[in-house]
């Protein structure tokens, strides 16, 4: 029987060998259940010869075994009682260097103080704990002796680190030096040669280090395990020199272990929520992924393009990666690609697992139009494809979304400060309004119902069999009110709740939703079931649904917020200088063929969004001149301007006959696809024939690789 120990008054034995064997190097592979509490996993051991033997392998091998057998003796009268140095948090593949006792410490399964193997019985191994085990089994097997508690052994194994590629350096000194070429011997030359490296071949050494962790076994060990201590010999083995260098030992905890303490975090909980989706490799799960605010990226795209992705792109892409992860926390896939698409594309942008399409018309023109595309197909990764819609009639929950999220991102990518914020996202949000009124109002009604199964949302056959309402209509492809209207919603519950508290519910409905496919009210109730204040307000599911979701049109809580973005300065700045083009533009009228002056009227520099606005504006004027919209070209560098500024440059030129902008409408509509279909209508509808012209011209050279749909309505336009 095992001695006893008090833990309040006796010392902690500490009976590993070390003197005959010294570990030089351990890699841990773990694996940790939070349910079952149990570390389970395996621990390869790199060993060189201890210094008491060392000392006496001078005098000869008779002497050295003399000593040897002499400690066996002296220790096999005594239980040996070994403990486990601590492993309690080390995660997979953990490394480390020089450790003075050959063991660690996880928790057994076994009931028993005296703790054996399953395996022992097969392996002939007895429940002596004498160290040198010379009685019981009539030999002078060397034992090595490891500290070890609470931790079940399943298996003890030999590595074969000759099988290792490349390991073969490690040989020629053997060689050379006439040292048996016996494999066992051979495989402890290598181990010898790999502790010995110098300090300044310390990645070499550590890349050998890893690759011989993840060699195969060549044969099991014979090993005992008791309170204390792990004893491994191999039969017929009597030298510590001749012993198995390099070997791997499974093992798992108890959750009764005294080495390993499970306790909560400071939130209260072991890890995140239980994931409700079915199994598979969940980053939410994993903690190196929730500190993994940018993941590794690339860009493919033709050597054309590679100068315009380089200036701009491959900066945006971890700053918007690190805007997503501030808001949203883990990033739901591993990895990301970008492929720059194509002209016939038939839209800005696309997401899918791991990879982000973008078209080749968001490059041009500057960094911004470029970064709030990026950003708002990076939101898809947690709308749209870690979170999908269960009924697809409700597409709103990803795009709008997506849409509401693109602000927040690229407001975060910029650093912008409060207000700076707040006034770029004012004149967005103008921007959106006024697409979404013009949507409205030339689209048919049907179309424009964020839910349009309403109390059949999410109902499905027998089979499981759905449909998609209006999901083989054409036109709805083009159409965006599912961006702008769930935009608009989600926008107003931030402000009605406060943006603090709203990006804090979106957190926890994607840490609980993750994986799986939600309606409408999935959302809408855990929110205001989050805020509960909200529902005393009358804030309610039915009374959101009914507002914004089942009906056409523009919401009328949407329809009281118009008069406040006129507000924004961003908004009144465009104002201004609109009225200087107006002004201009009269004067220039009036005078005839009197050339303006370049000093009688300065303007300002604005911002890409405020130069959409300013065209919109202009469009709205029944007449601008030649000589204004030549001014207007040359005043903003037009041209050069991101696609949707163009866009609307192509409006203006096709609502003023301008014929030296036909050029660059034609551009536009070779080069710019995914936004030109709407241009090909405005040609036909002034039922001008240069433009008429035109439109059959720019269809005629793009038809063979337009996109399918894009095509039928360009065709229905035109013909």
């Amino acid at each position: 029987m095992e001695t006893q120990l008090d833990p309040m008054k006796d010392d902690l034995p500490l009976m590993a060998n070390t003197s005959y064997m010294l570990l030089k190097h351990y890699v841990l592979d773990l694996d940790v259940d939070f349910k079952s509490k149990v570390i389970e996993g395996s621990i390869v051991l790199f060993f060189e010869t201890g210094s008491q033997y060392r000392k006496t392998i001078s005098t000869g091998k008779e002497c050295c075994q003399s000593q040897f057998d002499e400690t066996c003796k002296m220790r096999a009268s005594e239980p040996c009682h070994i403990p486990m140095i601590n492993v309690s948090t080390y995660s997979s593949k953990t490394e480390c260097n020089d450790f003075a006792v050959s063991g660690k410490e996880e928790e057994a399964t076994s009931d028993e103080n005296s703790n054996h193997s399953n395996n022992e019985q097969a392996s002939g191994i007895s429940s002596s704990k004498d160290c040198c085990d010379i009685e019981d089994h009539g030999n002078k097997d060397f034992l090595l002796v490891l500290d070890c508690c609470d931790l079940s052994v399943l298996k003890v194994e030999e590595v074969d680190v000759a099988a290792v590629s490349g390991i073969e350096k490690f040989t020629r000194s053997a060689e050379l030096a006439g040292v048996s070429k016996e494999l066992e011997n051979l495989r402890n030359r290598i181990v010898h040669e790999l502790v010995t490296l110098p300090a300044d071949r310390w990645k070499e050494q550590l890349y050998y280090f890893t690759h011989c962790s993840q060699a195969p076994g060549c044969g099991d060990l014979l090993f005992s395990t008791g309170t204390w201590s792990l004893e491994i010999r191999k039969s017929g083995i009597q030298s510590p020199a001749d012993f198995p260098h390099a070997i791997r030992i499974w093992y798992k905890t108890k959750p009764e272990g005294r080495s390993v303490t499970w306790t909560t975090d400071q939130s209260g909980r072991w890890h995140e929520e239980i994931c409700g989706h079915v199994e598979y490799p969940c980053r939410f799960q994993n903690p190196a992924a929730r500190l993994q605010a940018v993941i590794p990226y690339r860009v493919f795209a033709p050597w054309c393009l590679m100068e315009s992705c380089e200036e701009y792109l491959l900066q945006l892409v971890p700053q918007c990666l690190s805007a997503a992860y501030a808001t949203l926390g883990t990033h739901p896939f591993s990895r990301l690609d970008i492929l720059i698409v194509p002209s016939n594309f038939s839209s800005l942008g696309m997401a899918s697992p791991h990879i982000i399409f973008l078209s080749q018309s968001v490059l041009p023109g500057g960094s911004h139009l470029c970064g709030t595309r990026l950003c708002h197909e990076i939101a898809h990764a947690w709308f749209g494809l870690a979170i999908g819609a269960r009924d697809w009639t409700e597409e709103w929950i990803s795009e709008g979304f997506a849409t509401f999220l693109e602000d927040i991102f690229w407001a975060r990518a910029q650093q912008l400060s409060h207000d700076e914020i707040k006034e770029q996202q004012e004149l967005k949000a103008l921007l959106r309004w006024r697409r979404l009124r013009d949507e409205v109002q030339n689209s048919e009604e049907e179309l424009q119902v964020l839910r349009p199964k309403k109390e059949s949302t999410g109902e499905v056959s027998e089979s499981g069999a759905s449909v998609v309402k209006y999901g083989l209509k054409a036109e709805k492809i083009f159409m965006q009110v599912h961006y702008l209207k769930g935009y608009f919603l989600l926008r107003s519950l931030a402000r009605k709740i406060g943006e603090v508290s709203y990006l804090a519910s979106l957190r926890k409905f994607v840490v609980k939703f993750h994986g799986q496919l939600v309606l409408s009210q999935d959302f809408l109730s855990m929110l205001l079931e989050d805020i509960p204040k909200q529902k005393q307000s009358g804030l309610t599911v039915e009374s959101i649904f009914q507002n914004w979701l089942d009906t056409s049109g523009i919401p009328k809580p949407l329809l009281e917020e118009g008069e406040t973005w006129k507000e924004c300065q961003l908004v009144q700045q465009v104002s201004g200088e609109v009225t200087k083009w107006i002004q201009t533009n009269r004067r220039i009228r009036k005078s005839g063929k009197k050339k303006m002056k370049q000093d009688e009227v300065v303007f300002q520099q604005l911002l890409p969004d405020q130069l959409v606005l300013l065209l919109e504006f202009l469009l709205e004027e029944k007449t601008l001149c030649p000589r204004i919209l030549q001014c207007l070209e040359r005043t903003y560098q037009l041209r050069g301007q991101d696609a949707e500024v163009r866009h609307r440059w192509c409006e203006l030129v096709i609502k003023h006959k301008y014929e030296p902008g036909y050029g660059d409408i034609e551009r536009f509509l070779r080069e710019d696809q995914a936004m030109g279909v709407y241009l090909y209508g405005e040609l036909m509808v002034n039922e001008d024939a240069k433009q008429q012209e035109l439109a059959r011209k720019c269809f005629a050279a793009a038809q063979e690789h337009m996109d399918a749909s894009s095509a039928k309505v360009v065709a229905e336009m035109l013909f």
